[in-house]
């Protein structure tokens, strides 16, 4: 997600790493430009951020406890956090919730996406369609709402959208969120706009979403204020963070509007949505952990003991094969090495593990000894031979799950509390 975004302010902030002078700090302020406009954020933004930077960093006293460098690093995370939306949304709000925007914004996906987020937090959830302009739009929603097994209504013989909505109240009375897709157009016209209106005066939500995809850059704060002065929005989705690179421009030009980002899509998957929190996104932008997030995540698919045992680095293989489990549910190798805030020059592809790699490497797994498996050191040449022919493997494969193993062990222990990031973070108040 924003691969570029986070590569360059990464790269800019490895230009203090070893000397936080004056000379490196200007270095670094004009490769954090480059790449906020690189990223479609706004050129006077960028450059009020600069100036923010440059002065803090140079003339603001460091708070106690903080090195000079350190120093520099909470200035750019605090700045960056303050472009990026400041603080996140306070709670979940619960009743009925509309979803607003134009065509190709991804308003139906996201509204069981968004319906699907609440069911894991324990409410009683339920989506409707009340989108009577797209032919398809309710067949799209139905096979999705059945997918992940969510009540739904998308009468297709029913044409008046208003009246969808009346009928909805009253099917799903008594349910804590109850999500609804409405209508799209290429444009914000008056057709549409009564329509938005008309549904709203109706539901009387709790939340009207603005649903905007990243790839609009720039312009995704203008159609927000103009929707915004329509119908009055109470939040922002963003949506095709995974597939652009005008993320940025997306995420700060929704501040024009009073409405925050309340939520952001990572991914094409149903579960591929966070609550949008600044201060966490801006710190896995500079290769900060979230741990919280991790173990979230990690917590759905998997025992809570594993979970703490690929924060705190004691596992072993027999645990790495459950992992290879938690890994495929959970999302890619390369989100959940994102979360845990690894800032090591690794090639992606070496994160990015196939499902079919992951298959191999359990029966390879299977096939080693108990002690093999508890002490992976003690493998050596004719062991793997030895493993390699007994799982039908090669060889190279065999060293390959060594190998892969042992970084990403190596990878998690950066992280441990007192080292790199996550030590930085601590010493800022950062949770």
């Amino acid at each position: 997600m924003l691969e570029k975004l986070k590569d360059g302010l990464r790269k800019a902030i490895d230009k203090i790493m070893l000397r936080a002078d004056k000379e490196k700090i200007e270095e670094m302020i004009r490769d954090i430009q480059r790449t906020l406009i690189s990223s479609d954020v706004d050129v006077n933004l960028v450059l009020q951020l600069s100036e923010k930077i440059r002065k803090r960093a140079l003339e603001e006293k460091p708070k106690p406890g903080l090195t000079i460098k350190e120093h520099v690093i909470n200035v750019v995370y605090e700045e960056l956090v303050n472009i990026m939306g400041k603080e996140s949304p306070k709670d979940f709000s619960l009743g009925n919730i509309i979803l607003i925007g134009l065509f190709g914004s991804g308003k139906t996906t996201t509204c069981v996406k968004i319906a699907n987020f609440y069911r894991k937090l324990g409410y009683k959830v339920a989506v409707v369609s009340c989108d009577t302009f797209r032919p398809a739009a309710m067949d799209q929603l139905e096979q999705l709402a059945k997918n992940v097994n969510i009540p739904y209504f998308a009468p297709r013989d029913i044409k008046d959208s208003v009246e969808i909505a009346k009928i909805s109240l009253e099917k799903f009375k008594g349910y804590d969120v109850v999500v609804f897709d409405t209508s799209g157009r290429n444009a914000l016209d008056q057709e549409l706009a009564n329509e938005l209106i008309n549904i709203i005066n109706v539901v009387k939500p709790t939340e009207v979403l603005l649903v905007i995809p990243a790839d609009l850059g720039q312009a995704a704060g203008i159609q927000a204020k103009e929707f915004n002065k329509l119908v009055k929005i109470t939040g922002i989705v963003i949506t095709k963070l995974d597939s652009t690179a005008k993320g940025g421009g997306a995420l700060t030009s929704s501040n024009i509007t009073e409405a925050k980002v309340k939520f952001i899509t990572t991914g094409e998957k149903i579960d591929e949505i966070e609550f949008y929190d600044p201060k966490k996104f801006v710190a896995r932008l500079l290769g900060f952990p979230d741990l919280e997030s991790l173990l979230q995540k990690v917590k759905e698919v998997a025992k809570p003991e594993l979970a703490q045992k690929i924060i705190e680095e004691d596992f072993d293989l027999n645990d790495f094969c459950e992992q290879i489990e938690v890994m495929q549910k959970a999302g890619p190798l390369d989100k959940i090495m994102e979360m845990i805030g690894l800032r090591v020059s690794i090639p992606k592809n070496d994160l990015l593990i196939q499902e079919e790699k992951m298959k191999k490497w359990r029966v390879i797994v299977n096939s080693m000894t108990k002690e093999e498996r508890k002490n992976p050191e003690i493998i050596n040449y004719s062991r793997i031979k030895r493993i390699a022919k007994g799982s039908g493997t090669k060889e190279e494969d065999v060293k390959e799950l060594l190998a892969s193993y042992k970084k990403i062990k190596k990878m998690i222990n950066i992280i441990k509390p007192g080292r790199g990031g996550l030590n930085i973070l601590k010493k800022i108040g950062f949770k």
